[in-house]
């Protein structure tokens, strides 16, 4: 199965001009989508265990990381020498190594090594710690002395520093030359010899113009739209509406006695208004209410009448006591 899928691969990319440059930014998209999909099946395979006991999973989190990576690895990149998202952008690697001017897709050792710079070093980042504390357990005994033991530890523990410190200067001055010559944006490619090639020819990444027009006048009127509404004052404008929708119809033919019923209920929250407050018109307000809206919006009005609010004031009434 191994020969006929290498045939298979290079009859399709015999068209294919390995030596054509391949944009930047495809070569991006294609990693980003590959780390996507990734986490897309780290939540998924997270979830089935989401009834269970809370920090299952914690322990074994690093070797289940890497193995979902590795069968990714056996069913993508082995199995077409592509990854998903290369697959989508319709691209594929290309063994850099050959001097053969038609495509030649990686061999065996590339692809392994590929799967293990990808999985192994973050592996180790993760369970440097636990393999440090591993160590330092295992290593006590009679023939070794404390002291020994953790100069080993710190000895240890400097190198994987180190190392560490080395490997993301070096993915930074990869990263930086790719940007210069648009190859290999990942190191592990550099190491083994994999370079992102076109897996059809005279393929284009283009947009069409009625596209551009679509995305340019959206884009022009989501930017008109958040200019506008922060200049917009939304509670004023729904007052405005209230008053006008229900407060008229209302006012039109209750008279006198709407005039006592509206001592009765908070103009905002509609219920028996606790600790009453008014703002300078005939309506009244619960404290917190009124007082809630006020902090929120210093221009507001009321959403009864739509009278400017001035500042909330207790409301003050004279009760005639009448002797039997």
């Amino acid at each position: 199965m191994g020969s006929e899928s290498q045939d298979k691969l290079k009859r399709s990319g015999s068209d294919v001009d390995p030596h054509t440059p391949v944009l930047r930014i495809s070569q991006l998209d294609a990693l980003e989508l590959d780390s996507a999909l990734e986490q897309l099946l780290w939540s998924q395979f997270s979830q089935c265990f989401q009834n269970c006991r809370p920090g299952l999973l914690t322990p074994v989190e690093p070797e289940l990381r890497a193995l979902l990576h590795l069968l990714l690895w056996r069913f993508t990149l082995y199995s077409s020498s592509a990854t998903v998202g290369q697959s989508l952008l319709s691209l594929r690697y290309h063994s850099a190594l050959s001097s053969s001017s038609r495509f030649r897709p990686l061999s065996r050792r590339q692809k392994l090594g590929l799967a293990l710079l990808g999985a192994g070093p973050r592996w180790l980042q993760e369970r440097s710690h636990t393999l440090l504390l591993g160590l330092g357990l295992n290593s006590g005994g009679p023939a070794v002395c404390e002291g020994d033991t953790g100069l080993l530890q710190r000895g240890l523990r400097y190198c994987l520093t180190l190392v560490s410190s080395i490997a993301q200067l070096s993915s930074l001055v990869n990263f930086l030359v790719f940007l210069r010559n648009g190859r290999h944006p990942v190191l592990a490619e550099r190491i083994v010899g994999a370079r992102a090639v076109f897996s059809k020819p005279n393929v284009v990444r283009d947009v069409a113009y009625q596209y551009m027009n679509r995305e340019l006048l959206w884009h022009g009127f989501s930017e008109f739209l958040i200019f506008l509404l922060p200049l917009v004052n939304t509670r004023k404008l729904k007052a405005t509406v209230s008053s006008i929708v229900f407060w008229g119809n209302s006012a039109s033919g209750e008279g006198g006695a709407e005039g006592q019923g509206m001592w009765k209920e908070c103009g905002l929250c509609g219920e028996w208004p606790t600790m009453p407050h008014t703002v300078g018109c005939q309506h009244v307000f619960c404290y917190y209410c009124i007082k809630s809206h006020s902090i929120a919006d210093a221009y507001l009005a009321c959403p009864r009448c739509g009278a400017q609010a001035g500042h909330p004031e207790p409301v003050k009434m004279e009760v005639e006591m009448m002797g039997m």
